[in-house]
């Protein structure tokens, strides 16, 4: 598949800088596949539009606050992303502008330092910290949120800050890891996971951590030439049995997000298991899709691999209208968007 298929001009204005005010206001875009057609509703509809016994697969993921700022000991910024902990003091983190720079310190707090220990290439290093807090825990003190780059922040603090560590976490995260929200689930509140309780529509939680790749733009002529990145992902016991039973009684299986449903197509066994493993899963046209039968989504970036994941179950030339239909009509796009319901 040529990436450029996946291209399309978006007006800067619809990137969304902040979510709605109430997570369930945003808008949803409902497309029916066997129909063609589309629906302009908002969020706090979508319980509405599913049925009794319908499972909802959710990433519970809880993104940390993984961007940090350095200073060179000649005053210099570096911004820092944090990916893991390799082990009680040793970080593995995207470095910019490191330079030549073997030492440096944190922004917020000059008495840690930070001293790097090797480079692994395409600007990873691994870092030690001169520090006995836990990368969690020191992350939570001096630490932002890893907003994506098209949102757009004022170095080192911005007022803003705060309501992002709010805004950018589902209601429902839990498993602490990850470096990017799932964002579909972003529109979901308590009140209306309640409603789905109500309404008889299971829920069940797996895990993927979003990792580094997930801000890396598809350069590649053709999308299989792309090298997908690797992502850590668990379901456990409670989640195996719920799905072994969805599927053995012919339920709706809804993917609430690509993550979810990159964890969900990884899966290569029947039944069901608890299992932990890692995906590099690249859904893309004409990809026969497996477990998935419905997908709640936010609007992508042009010639990503989320783009083609859409396309993947709505066909390249439905994608491209449907997304065309959400210019026209104002949607909000990317992380803090608008969402989309595609059955």
């Amino acid at each position: 598949m040529r990436t450029d298929d996946l291209d399309f001009f978006l007006p800067p204005e619809l990137i969304a800088q902040m979510p709605s005010a109430q997570r369930s206001a945003s808008r949803l875009l409902h497309y029916h596949r066997t129909t063609r057609t589309l629906a302009h509703r908002i969020f706090s509809d979508f319980p509405a539009l599913l049925r009794h016994g319908d499972v909802l697969v959710f990433n519970d993921a809880r993104v940390l606050p993984a961007r940090f700022t350095l200073r060179k000991r000649t005053g210099g910024r570096v911004e820092g992303l944090f990916i893991n902990e390799l082990a009680p003091g040793r970080w593995r983190a995207l470095l910019r502008d490191a330079g030549n720079a073997g030492s440096f310190f944190f922004a917020d707090d000059p008495a840690i330092s930070v001293t790097v220990r090797a480079s692994i290439g395409e600007g990873e290093f691994e870092l030690e910290i001169g520090s006995d807090e836990s990368a969690s825990v020191l992350l939570q003190r001096l630490g932002r949120m890893p907003l994506p780059p098209y949102i757009k922040r004022e170095k080192d603090h911005d007022p803003r800050d705060e309501q992002d560590r709010a805004d950018y976490q589902t209601v429902y995260a839990r498993s602490a890891g990850s470096v990017a929200a799932p964002t579909a689930g972003l529109h979901f509140t308590q009140q209306i996971l309640a409603e789905l309780d109500a309404r008889g529509i299971q829920r069940v939680n797996v895990t993927l951590h979003v990792g580094l790749g997930t801000f890396k733009p598809v350069t590649a002529d053709r999308l299989e030439a792309h090298n997908m990145h690797t992502e850590r992902y668990e379901i456990d016991a409670i989640a195996a049995a719920a799905l072994n039973r969805a599927e053995s009684e012919e339920r709706r299986i809804i993917a609430v997000g690509t993550t979810s449903a990159r964890v969900l197509e990884s899966y290569p066994a029947q039944p069901w298991e608890p299992a932990t493993g890692e995906t590099s899963i690249l859904i893309y046209p004409p990809y026969r899709w497996k477990r998935v039968d419905r997908l709640l989504t936010n609007f992508h970036l042009p010639r990503s691999t989320l783009v083609a994941l859409v396309a993947a179950l709505v066909g390249i030339d439905e994608q491209r209208r449907i997304y065309q239909s959400a210019i026209e009509n104002r949607y909000r796009f990317f992380s803090y968007g608008d969402a989309m319901f595609v059955e």
